[in-house]
């Protein structure tokens, strides 16, 4: 997701002809271990962090630096459940937006102010800046790329709603 701005991140191979921006920090065993917990086993209670760092093996307070060390480095990007949005009546849409360089930080910061964005990214192609929207109507969808248009100049956005699902299981063995 692109949440700062381009300097200090380096392109890497991400898939056959895209490139991704990321930054490519070190990590550790325990770092992998804990990403795997979290991805895979993220205890359901009240206190999971200090569960989760009864796993790893050390206490909650060095288990919450790492994890945030994770976050500013950018392997995690957010801790959270992920919900079926068509099964719960919302609609989405992929967007895709055709940003010149010089304004993705503003263009990403405004995309980033929508509640209904879950994650964005930079991709190396004339439609450069990918994004999905999830609100309660196509209409407020439609609505919130409006104004996303109008706030930063950016109208060349293509939103194409989902009319078919295709799970993608998006978790990775460390």
């Amino acid at each position: 997701m692109i949440n700062t701005p381009v300097t200090g991140y380096e392109r890497v191979p991400t898939g056959i002809g895209v490139c991704g921006i990321q930054r490519v920090p070190r990590m550790d065993e325990v770092d992998r271990r804990i990403l795997n917990i979290l991805q895979r086993e993220f205890p359901l209670a009240a206190e999971p962090f200090r569960l989760l760092a009864a796993r790893v093996g050390m206490d909650e307070g060095a288990l919450l630096e790492r994890v945030g060390e994770l976050k500013e480095a950018g392997i995690i990007r957010r801790i959270g459940a992920v919900f079926d949005a068509a099964g719960l009546g919302f609609a989405s849409t992929l967007c895709a937006a055709k940003v010149p360089v010089g304004r993705l930080e503003k263009f990403v910061e405004v995309v980033n102010s929508h509640r209904g964005v879950t994650h964005n990214y930079l991709r190396d192609h004339a439609y450069n800046v990918w994004f999905t929207f999830i609100e309660s109507t196509g209409e407020e969808i439609n609505g919130s790329l409006s104004d996303i248009s109008e706030e930063t100049g950016i109208i060349d956005i293509i939103s194409m709603p989902v009319k078919r699902r295709f799970k993608v299981d998006a978790r990775f063995g460390l």
